[in-house]
């Protein structure tokens, strides 16, 4: 639990009391104030934002984007980056679709595009522990092989055949009790991974890597499995996010997740993570993605130039850094 940062009244050794909103709510705090924000505008200048087909139609935009920003915010946390999960995403959807065309089963059509998202993953996780290649540079090549492998298989046109089994596309267009299966989903892996980061062992040692490897390995951590196991979580959670996106639209599209790399990694950032490793929180993930979306279904509510929309998005990144640096400052000065 978040502690309150202290000092004593003016006058004794200590002096006076500072509490701030990041020690209060967390490094969550500066999206979560964003989020209500854009919402509370949004609900005042919209008549249509409320309505339910809205929300419903919001709840499925996002619910992908943001289980590709969750897999993303584990590599963060290592210090690492992965950019190759818009790439990894169109190969695993396209395999999925292909599959299915073919007449494999849904189920093992769906174990085989997401076990390609994890293989892509190992792959990262490999160059950057064994061949001791910089993140940047290991996942920069993985994402012009994996979109370059979907393009030669697809031969760039999109995968539909005759059209993809009605069940599958139940997966992701489908309700439970009025509540999108995509939200669902999309909530699952974020708790799955709060817990995993926050109640177990394998969470403190991803924060231990991200914040000192050298220290982590001497305290007996496995750094090498660690980073390895982050990179291929982030390639299932991208596999994953392939066969949903899949599944929405019907059909398999070669060029499907380009730039899905930048705005996740843009959605951990405004959600408090630190590119330098060891701060931040899958909520944080979630909450940043969510504050995308927001963003970009009202603008289309309002008829507002995408472009513009790029622009807020860019000061919104600058906006959470420099609260992120406030907060550090101000714990720092109170310390």
């Amino acid at each position: 639990m978040p502690k309150l940062l202290w000092r004593e009244p003016v006058g004794t050794a200590t002096g006076p009391r500072v509490v701030t909103l990041g020690a209060v709510a967390g490094r969550e705090s500066g999206g979560l104030v964003v989020l209500l924000v854009a919402v509370g505008i949004l609900a005042l200048v919209s008549n249509e934002f409320l309505t339910g087909g809205n929300l419903s139609n919001l709840a499925r935009q996002v619910a992908i984007f943001g289980i590709i920003a969750v897999g993303e915010l584990l590599v963060i946390l290592t210090a690492g980056i992965d950019l190759s999960v818009g790439s990894v995403l169109a190969l695993s959807g396209a395999v999925t679709a292909q599959l299915l065309v073919a007449g494999v089963p849904v189920p093992l059509a769906i174990g085989v595009g997401i076990a390609v998202g994890v293989v892509l993953g190992l792959v990262n996780g490999m160059l950057v522990t064994r061949l001791k290649l910089p993140p940047f540079i290991a996942t920069l090549g993985m994402l012009g092989i994996a979109r370059g492998i979907v393009l030669v298989i697809t031969d760039a046109k999109t995968v539909q055949g005759s059209g993809l089994p009605q069940g599958f596309q139940t997966i992701a267009n489908g309700t439970v009790l009025g509540v999108p299966n995509l939200l669902i989903i999309a909530a699952g892996v974020t708790a799955a991974a709060w817990f995993v980061l926050t109640r177990t062992v394998f969470g403190r040692y991803v924060y231990a890597v991200g914040s000192n490897p050298e220290s982590a390995r001497l305290a007996g951590v496995p750094v090498r499995t660690v980073t390895v196991s982050v990179y291929a979580i982030s390639g299932l959670l991208a596999g994953l996010g392939g066969v949903l996106l899949t599944s929405r639209l019907g059909a398999g599209i070669p060029t499907a997740g380009t730039g899905f790399e930048l705005n996740a990694i843009a959605a951990c950032v405004i959600g408090g993570a630190s590119l330098f490793g060891a701060k931040g929180s899958a909520l944080g993930a979630a909450t940043g993605a969510l504050i995308m979306g927001v963003l970009n279904n009202g603008g289309n509510l309002l008829a507002i130039n995408a472009f513009y929309l790029q622009i807020a998005i860019g000061v919104l990144i600058i906006v959470a850094v420099a609260f992120d640096q406030w907060n550090t400052r101000a714990a720092a000065r109170s310390g």
